[in-house]
């Protein structure tokens, strides 16, 4: 006779938003590495707390060191671009530059 065992899975994800500056701290923060943030945190504040989810930092700071830094790049790039006059570059079949 077939017996069925149910074996529960829960998996929780979330989303947030954050503003600009509030992703620059982030990336300076996780600039640090895990290891370093892991052992101030441990010195200053104690174990008690971060050392049952130091494996979850440790994925959240190289994701987010992977991440930030592009991120961050592109919208300096973005405001670059409206800062003042700048040529646009010429493209192909194009006779003149135009100022932007």
């Amino acid at each position: 006779m077939a017996k069925l065992t149910a074996i529960p899975y829960v998996e929780l994800k979330a989303s947030f938003t954050m503003t600009e500056p509030e992703l620059r701290v982030f990336d300076a923060l996780v600039g640090y590495g895990a290891d370093g943030f892991i052992k101030v945190f441990y010195e200053h504040m104690g174990r008690a707390y971060l050392e049952k989810h130091e494996g979850g930092l440790r994925t959240l700071f190289e994701s987010m060191r992977e991440q930030l830094p592009a991120l961050l790049r592109r919208a300096d790039i973005a405001r670059d671009a409206f800062k003042e006059k700048q040529q646009l570059p010429l493209y192909a079949g194009q006779r003149s530059r135009k100022w932007i």
